[in-house]
């Protein structure tokens, strides 16, 4: 079902277009003049409008196409004229019309038929625009088996089906990110797109606009109209990766439209309405962050409707290998070395080491490890780097030495650039910040 607006001055015709799309589902608003038309498109949204080109009054439908493709080049539009000539025709054509069609209509099939055209087209450009691929492609499974991966797995295949939110919690690179596809790919709307929005990469200011979008003019360097990611997940699944670093003015607006589904893009008073299944993750303490007053309670519950934590891989010793030699096989295709192993000595290091920073900092260091490399076989000298210290021979014994070590590492490895350190690690940089003086490190 698609929101139509029919814009026609003739009663009759207006009725029987109202009519014909309606019996095929639509929901159909109707306009008998451009300013009525116009109220009606700044009070809501749609996916096509349909009107005639010749009404009485200042406007007609010509000036009525231009305004519409300049401030909702999103929505399709079809016009009709009993005055059909080659100008107007391809005055139409130039300002983006799907169709021209010359009144009378045949009857109810033709205009059904431009009708689900143009809605179809609508359709392929908004996909085109999120690039739809399987939700899990490209990434390693969620468990090779492991027992500690076992309540994850049932929880997953519990919710995945249901319309429920799903706060994913755990340390950075665990496996939330593969876990949000999974759910979604399991979800009643796997056919719609998965959107991901990374909190920690986007700076504020720039943050309202990306998910939200923007009108035109709606601050300097908007020159175009600008869907969020909100509106290109419609239909589909929206994955707010760490949720914890949003500011609380943002967590506010997510909150209205966690609630009624309504939101308005930047510098816009028109109110938009998605559908989406809401997946969240962090590696925050959220529940402290809401006695701290940082994290809005009221969101907190919307979004925790149904909690998975996920393991940290120290914690998945039957994982690690076989995870390992997926991720090998990956760095092996890039590099265009297919034949490259691991080592009796290398296998045992993964083994033994902590991997504070979990399948992502695995990942980085079997890829290091390729590169460095003498022939195809990758030894344990290849592997060692400080951040994966063996639990003996001194190596960090608690979480916090572990974590500061893992900190510490990601900062030296980047020359002391936060922003970089912070997406080594997977965190946000004010998280990396406050880390840094906690841990009394500098950079």
């Amino acid at each position: 079902m698609a929101s139509i607006l029919v814009v026609e001055d003739e009663p009759g015709i207006r009725e029987f277009l109202t009519g014909a799309l309606e019996e095929e589902g639509h929901d159909v608003s109707a306009a008998g003049e451009v300013v009525e038309a116009m109220a009606l498109l700044h009070a809501r949204a749609f996916d096509l409008m349909i009107t005639d080109l010749r009404m009485p009054g200042a406007l007609d439908g010509m000036d009525l196409v231009r305004r519409v493709r300049s401030e909702t080049p999103e929505m399709e539009v079809v016009v009709l004229t009993a005055h059909g000539t080659i100008e107007s025709a391809v005055e139409a054509t130039r300002l983006g019309a799907f169709d021209y069609l010359q009144k009378p209509i045949s009857g109810p099939a033709e205009i059904r038929l431009v009708a689900s055209r143009a809605l179809e087209r609508k359709s392929l450009l908004t996909h085109r625009d999120v690039v739809k691929r399987d939700a899990t492609a490209g990434l390693p499974p969620l468990s090779y088996g492991d027992p500690a991966m076992a309540p994850v797995l049932k929880a997953i295949e519990k919710v995945a089906p249901t319309h429920a939110s799903v706060l994913l919690l755990g340390e950075s690179g665990s496996g939330k990110e593969v876990a949000a596809r999974t759910i979604h790919a399991h979800s009643a709307k796997s056919d719609g797109p998965l959107v991901v929005v990374n909190c920690a990469a986007i700076s504020e200011t720039l943050m309202e606009s990306e998910i939200f979008g923007h009108e035109k003019g709606a601050f300097t360097g908007a020159t175009a109209t600008r869907r969020g990611r909100l509106e290109l997940a419609d239909g589909g699944t929206l994955f707010l990766d760490e949720i914890g670093e949003l500011k609380l003015e943002l967590q506010a607006k997510l909150l209205r439209v966690l609630q009624d589904r309504t939101f308005e893009r930047v510098g816009s008073s028109r109110t938009l309405t998605v559908d989406v299944r809401w997946i969240a993750a962090t590696n925050r303490d959220l529940e402290e962050m809401v006695r701290d007053g940082v994290f809005r309670e009221d969101l907190y519950h919307r979004l925790a409707v149904f909690p998975i934590h996920m393991p940290p891989l120290r914690e998945r010793g039957e994982d690690i290998l076989p995870l390992a030699e997926t991720l090998l096989a990956r760095v092996a295709a890039d590099l265009g070395r297919p034949a490259l192993t691991l080592s009796d000595d290398a296998r045992r290091l993964i083994l033994e080491a902590r991997w504070p920073g979990n399948i992502r900092e695995l990942a980085n260091a079997l890829e290091r490890a390729a590169i460095l490399a003498e022939t195809d076989r990758i030894e344990a000298r290849d592997m060692v780097t400080p951040a994966t210290s063996p639990t003996g021979g001194g190596g960090a014994d608690t979480m916090e030495e572990i974590e500061r070590e893992a900190i510490r590492a990601a900062v030296a490895a980047v020359g002391g650039n936060r922003r970089r350190a912070a997406e080594r690690l997977g965190i946000g940089e004010r998280t990396l910040y406050e880390k840094l003086k906690r841990y009394e490190l500098d950079g």
